[in-house]
């Protein structure tokens, strides 16, 4: 198996810059064998967030797009406040909050965006884990908050 940086490098993927903690809070935390990633937002290579609420202003497939882009945000922050990606070994939890309407119930598919890149990079095993996906009213209204816990390599 390919380790994750080349495959991010292979896959073309351009990582935004990581974003600032946006309050009081550690943006990745190691405990014991285990990386916590603290909620991260979509955001985008100007350092702008991708904005919107699902059922309103965006798509389902802009949610998704959004997801994807919260994958990317995850790795830049991983690199940033953590270092090297190829210390994990699989992605374990994913807790996926999608900014949309009451009535909006696909909060899982919008998710699968970001579980598909993990999926991608970490490979079909070691990059899909257990997952929530809920609906909610998110800070700045960012379109997608992703929260994930990865197991790393002894």
């Amino acid at each position: 198996m390919k380790l994750p940086s080349k495959k991010i490098e292979e896959l073309g993927l351009v990582l935004p810059p990581a974003p600032a903690p946006a309050g009081l809070y550690k943006p990745t935390l190691v405990v014991d064998n285990f990386l916590y990633v603290s909620g991260q937002g979509p955001m985008l290579k100007d350092g702008s967030f991708f904005t919107g609420r699902i059922g309103d202003d965006l798509t389902l497939e802009q949610g998704k797009q959004a997801a994807r882009q919260v994958a990317l945000t995850m790795f830049a922050t991983i690199t940033a406040h953590f270092g090297d990606i190829d210390r994990i070994k699989r992605l374990v939890k994913t807790l996926g909050m999608v900014n949309c309407t009451p009535d909006f119930s696909d909060q899982p598919l919008v998710i699968n965006g970001f579980s598909e890149l993990m999926s991608d990079v970490f490979g079909s095993d070691n990059g899909v884990g257990v997952r929530s996906a809920v609906g909610m009213v998110l800070p700045g209204q960012v379109a997608v908050e992703i929260e994930a816990m990865f197991e790393l390599h002894h």
